[in-house]
Order: structure tokens, then sequence, then C-alpha cells
């Protein structure tokens, strides 16, 4: 596996950084706080192309390979959680329609959402169902030209601002996806109260009453929602969100540095205390770890190999995992100045705990991880152990 980055990559990471710092960071505390992020950030990624980013040019997208596409998770959500959690909503329905859309999904919703001109969710979890997609007690039941949807979704990101729901359902022959406008009878949307981290995100219960849903808005073949669909999707989401987790960790170890070794104890800086050095040097480890285990799952998935789907897990996993101890460390490094809004590891800490539980839980990774187990070759070696045919039956 490479571990250089070409020209073009370098250029994008130095594009993703400034844009960040110059224009997210400014902004990222009042999206805490307001519960909800601006209108102009919006733009500003649609203008930029951020937006569904990896789709081609022919799309409307910018054609980021998977690489390029993690960098930019992991600046902006080294700055701000809720701009990357939008970033990664975003592309999660614009690729489902991409793949699976027919022309008319396509020429309605997929242009829309590249441009910024519209808003499209994914509506999976339900009050039941979060981890567990087979729990999911939403209906579509057939009525003659579509569905009537029945069911609610909670803590669906985005929702209270969203335009079009990527919404699953349990039909006749298993569980469904389909389209469904904002505007549609039958559908309610109801904020909910921001959680504790990643507060920008705009929560929303969506219920559907009765909700007709046209026969040309399934996406995909009936009852090919998961785990195809779903796969394909979450894998998408699972990396923005490991990217998103690499930033958290990066931002912490560049507060608790600039903070040791601003601040002194007695005549001596913080950062020459042992215990203090030590601290910082497991932030860096989990960050040198956690950046190589996105850029490895990236490269598979360039790729198209059939190992991806796990290689994202990992990284999901592990990035979760090491934001939370790196925002924890970074806390305890400042003291009660890490407890306080004047510096951003007190909004990491809050925003890591969220990545723990988001795209599915680390329990949820674990189990997937270990059930599909592990040989003694290296990931990289045995990636290319898998002939064509093994590959066109693989979901991405």
């Amino acid at each position: 596996m490479r571990l250089e980055l070409s020209v073009e990559e370098q250029g994008n990471l130095a594009e993703f950084s400034e844009f960040s710092e110059r224009i997210v960071a400014p902004l990222a505390s009042a999206h805490d706080d307001d519960a909800r992020i601006s209108l102009p950030i919006r733009r500003q990624l649609a203008d930029r192309g951020y937006l569904a980013s990896m789709l081609p040019a022919a799309a409307g997208g910018r054609g980021l390979n998977t690489c390029s596409y993690v960098m930019l998770h992991e600046r902006i959500g080294s700055v701000c959680g809720a701009v990357r959690s939008f970033l990664t909503v975003n592309d999660m329905v614009a690729h489902v329609l991409h793949r699976y859309g027919t022309a008319m999904q396509k020429d309605k919703w997929l242009s829309r959402i590249v441009r910024g001109d519209a808003v499209g969710v994914f509506a999976l979890t339900e009050p039941a169902a979060g981890s567990d997609i087979s729990a999911i007690e939403s209906t579509a039941r057939r009525v003659p030209g579509g569905w009537s949807v029945m069911g609610e979704k909670c803590w669906i990101s985005f929702g209270q601002i969203a335009d079009v729901f990527l919404v699953f359902a349990r039909s006749d022959r298993g569980i469904s996806a389909f389209l469904v406008d904002r505007t549609s009878m039958g559908v309610a949307v109801e904020p909910m109260p921001p959680l504790l981290g990643l507060r920008g995100s705009m929560l929303a219960r969506v219920t559907f009453a009765d909700c007709f849903v046209a026969h040309d808005h399934l996406i995909g073949m009936e009852g090919r929602g998961h785990p195809n669909i779903t796969t394909a999707a979450l894998t998408l989401g699972r990396l923005g969100v490991a990217a998103g987790c690499v930033g958290i960790v990066d931002a912490c170890a560049d507060t608790g540095r600039r903070f040791s070794r601003g601040r002194l104890r007695g005549e001596r800086k913080l950062s020459a205390n042992p215990l203090i050095a030590s601290m910082l040097a497991s932030i860096y480890i989990d960050l040198d770890a956690a950046r190589l285990l996105c850029l490895q799952a990236a490269v598979l998935h360039d790729e198209q190999d059939p190992r991806a789907v796990f290689e994202v897990a990992i990284a999901k996993q592990f990035g979760a995992a090491a934001a939370m101890r790196a925002a924890r460390t970074a806390v305890q490094i400042l003291g009660a100045a890490g407890c306080s809004k004047e510096f951003t590891v007190e909004r990491h800490y809050r925003d890591a705990k969220i990545m723990e539980i988001i795209e599915g839980t680390n329990e949820l990774q674990q189990l997937i991880i270990g059930e599909h187990g592990y040989s003694e070759i290296p990931s990289f070696v045995r990636a290319r152990q898998f002939d064509v045919k093994e590959r066109e039956n693989v979901e991405y």
C-alpha cells in the first residue's frame, strides 16, 4: 500500500486545510451554541465542490479519490464536527442516488444536492432500531401507484432542514429504500433537542403517517435496501466519521502541545513535565495509527477491494476510540481551562463521545471485525488475492 500522497492530493490537502481554518473554524463555536450550522457555510461547501465530492464531474461532483475525500473530512472534522457531519449525510444520499438511482431520480434530486440547492438526509434510525438495522419497524405497504409508508425515524441528522429523505422501511420482500419528499402528505418533521456533542447536527424526529410514495421513488430493487444499499451508504459514512475522528485527535494534539509549551509551572514549562510529555506522546501515537488506518481503508475503497468494508469498520472503531482518548487527555492537560469553552477541546470531548455511537456503535464495529476474522497475512497483501469475479459480487 502506498504511503505517499500524489502531487494532486498534496494540493487538495493544502486547500482543505486553508478552507477549514479560514472559513469553518471561526463559525464552529456558533454552530455548537446555536445548535445549527449556518446557511453561508452550506453555500461555501457547495461552491467549493465539497458536497458529494467523490462523484465524477459528469454527475456534478469534483471527482475526488477516496484518499482526498478522507483528507477533506479530516481537516473539516478537526475544526467543526457538525459541518463534517453535514458533508457525510449529504454524501451518503448522493452516493446512493448515483449508484442505484434511476435517470428520473438523479435528474430531480442528485444535481440539486450536489449544488447545495437541496439537502438529502439518511433516515434509517428508529426508536427501537439503531445499529441493529434488522429491527426496523417502519413499513411500506403496496397501494395503487406505489406504497404507503408508516413509521417513525428519530435522531435524523439535519432532518430539520432536509428536502428529501432516504427512508428505509420493511416491504413485502424485505427492507427497501425510498426517496420521500419532505412536502409529501403524511410527512411530519419535529426538531429534537441537541445531544451531548455534534450539537449543530439539527436532529429531527420524522414520522410517516400513511405517506404515499410513488413507484418511481423506490431506490434500486424492492427488498434490496438492506444489506446492499445500507452497506454502500454506511461504508462511506463510517469512513467520513473515521476521518473526522482523526481530525479530532489532531486538534487535541495541537492544543495540548501549544498549551503545555506556553504554560509555566514555577520556572519550567508544563511541557517539561515527563507526565505531560507522556500524555502527549499517547495522542501522537493514536494520531498516526488512526490516520494510517483511514488511508489504508481509502486505498482499498478506491481499488474496489472486497475487504474495504471491514477495513473501514476498523478505521471507524479505532478512530472513534482514539478521539475519545485524545480529547480526554487534552482536557486533563489543560485542567480547568480544558473544561471551559475558551478552548476547543471541551467541544471535541463532547463530539468524540458521539463518534463512538453514530454510523454504527464501536461495539457493532467490533462484531463486524470479529465475525469476518483476520488471517496472518497483512491486509495490504491479502487484498490482492481476490479475483475479478469476487470483486464484482461485493457492495461498496
